[in-house]
């Protein structure tokens, strides 16, 4: 591939003071000429990563810490023999790939935003249409087409979308060691059980600490596979860094049921589900070193990352947006990612956010190490990612959209959602009870996390005194009888075998319409009116 030759120059020489801008992507693309990537091709991030990546530490090695499973893997034999198709000239009659001739797909089209326009109905009336066919690298000078995408690639991802998402991750994130990479998976989830696989044994005991509380379905894939899980104590900006410290520190096995004390972090830092709360920079810079004093590996979910919004000011109206992408950029709180000098953080983007979740398509970066021991994960159970989702997101994001136009359309997301968040509080404010229910204004996200004051039920301190389950229960029963639909809180606990720390329900304010919101949180405060007697 044409772009290995923009990395293989003098590394030590590169100096690295500044970072990869939008200008400077253009730079390298331009002076490596065109992408040359057929079926199954091998890559990896330092293809495509700039100079600016290298001159740093090395990351530290995990050894310790990975499990005896991910230990054992051996790279895929048959995929390592793909290493040799880029040879010119050369005629393959190894591997198991088909004949693209018989792929019945011929072309793919969709209509799509042109920047800066991003409405519905700009789109319909000034958006693109764009057609992706089955020889478009041969016939019309591309780098994608389906006869790569529609046949088997390689774990890691194609190298197309690869070098966007590796461009991208320097963009924002510019880890502060030189030996990062990236791989493309099959979306948040099936990464994180691949990762929790690779760093947790059930046969050590191991245990894992997140937010008090966390995604089900992270708590769900960790459960089945025997890893312990413990939850934190939290505040309006998320996990504390001292309860972390207090946890890690007084660890008793015996006391924990022979659970070994945590090795592993699992964390949504932005616009937490469920509890909608951002760490701060300097949150995250106390977390990072609570785990470099116990060695602890974090694991950081990031579906929400771009989706922060401008501060609630108790007004629907939503501030202008940044003015330019670099003040975009700067507006977001630094990644985990940002500050990890140690490669001890396992980053998870994900496109169903911020695109489309039907992609089922995601990326993670972390250090070669681990995302070597991804890669071997992924061989023998994903295989990666779909070929149609990738040369369709490629189409979109690289091809059509480029690196401004996809951050153009972070920018529109962000007053999206700031709209929308602001629609709800404003809801809250008109028809909740204000005494009864209380809240913090998320800052990124799509959740608003409601606290039910359950102290004051007319049950509380008499001899038929309910608990908060049970008032929760009354709440969610009445608000399905009302018609909405508010989740229980006490769903996320990350320790179902401990109480509740109080009444809670995670509403979502992404997907319904303004009016709807409105209607729904007037029924959810009628409900919490009539369990406390109001009504």
């Amino acid at each position: 591939m044409a772009e290995k030759n923009v990395v293989n120059g003098d590394h030590a020489a590169a100096a690295a003071p500044e970072r990869l801008t939008l200008e400077g992507i253009k730079a390298l693309r331009a002076k490596a000429g065109k992408l040359v990537a057929p079926v199954a091709s091998y890559s990896d991030s330092d293809m495509f990563k700039s100079p600016y990546s290298y001159g740093k530490p090395k990351a530290r090695r995990w050894d310790h810490l990975l499990s005896q499973e991910s230990l054992s893997r051996q790279p895929c034999v048959l995929k390592q023999a793909a290493k040799h198709l880029k040879k010119p000239g050369l005629i393959s009659l190894g591997g198991g790939l088909p004949s693209s001739e018989n792929f019945p797909i011929n072309s793919l089209s969709m209509r799509i935003p042109t920047p800066p326009n991003f409405t519905e109905a700009a789109t319909a009336a000034s958006g693109q249409d764009v057609t992706v066919g089955k020889y478009d690298t041969r016939e019309k000078d591309a780098v994608f087409d389906l006869a790569i995408a529609l046949n088997y690639g390689q774990s890691i991802g194609s190298a197309q979308l690869l070098r966007w998402v590796t461009e991208h991750t320097e963009l924002v994130n510019a880890p502060p060691y030189a030996d990062w990479r990236c791989a493309l998976t099959i979306g948040s989830t099936g990464a994180l059980e691949e990762a929790f696989r690779m760093f947790c044994d059930r046969s050590r005991n191991d245990s894992i600490l997140t937010e008090e509380y966390s995604f089900p379905s992270a708590l769900e894939t960790a459960m089945p596979l025997g890893i312990h899980v413990f939850g934190i104590k939290m505040d309006e900006q998320g996990l504390l860094p001292e309860s972390m410290d207090e946890i890690l520190s007084t660890w008793d096995e015996s006391a924990r049921g022979g659970a070994k004390k945590p090795t592993v972090l699992y964390t949504v830092p932005s616009g937490q589900n469920p509890t909608g709360a951002t760490q701060s920079i300097q949150r995250r810079r106390d977390i990072y070193e609570v785990c470099r004093k116990h060695d602890v590996f974090i694991f950081e979910d990031e579906p929400y990352y771009f989706l922060q919004m401008s501060p609630y000011v108790g007004s629907a109206d939503v501030p202008p947006p940044p003015a330019t992408i670099d003040e975009f950029l700067k507006s977001l709180v630094p990644s985990y990612t940002r500050i990890d000098e140690d490669g001890r953080v396992l980053r998870m983007d994900s496109f169903s956010k911020v695109v489309v979740p039907g992609s089922r398509l995601g990326w993670i970066t972390a250090s070669e190490q681990v995302v070597e021991r991804y890669i071997r994960h992924a061989e023998s159970a994903s295989q990666g990612p779909s070929g149609i989702s990738q040369v369709l997101m490629h189409k979109l994001v690289d091809e059509t959209w480029g690196h401004e136009g996809f951050l153009q359309w972070l920018m529109h997301l962000r007053q999206e959602y700031a709209r929308r968040r602001n629609a709800i509080l404003a809801a809250c404010e008109k028809y909740l009870p204000r005494d009864l229910v209380s809240w913090v204004p998320p800052a990124a996200g799509m959740f608003l996390w409601l606290k039910v004051d359950h102290t004051q039920h007319p049950s509380a301190g008499g001899p038929d005194s309910k608990s908060i389950l049970e008032i929760e229960e009354q709440i969610f029963d009445s608000c399905i009888d009302k018609g909405v639909l508010a989740i229980r809180g006490s769903w996320f606990r990350a320790e179902h075998n401990i109480p509740p720390s109080g009444l809670f329900f995670r509403t979502n304010y992404a997907s319904a319409s303004e009016s709807d919101v409105a209607t729904a949180i007037q029924r959810f405060g009628a409900a919490v009116s009539e369990a406390f007697g109001r009504s």
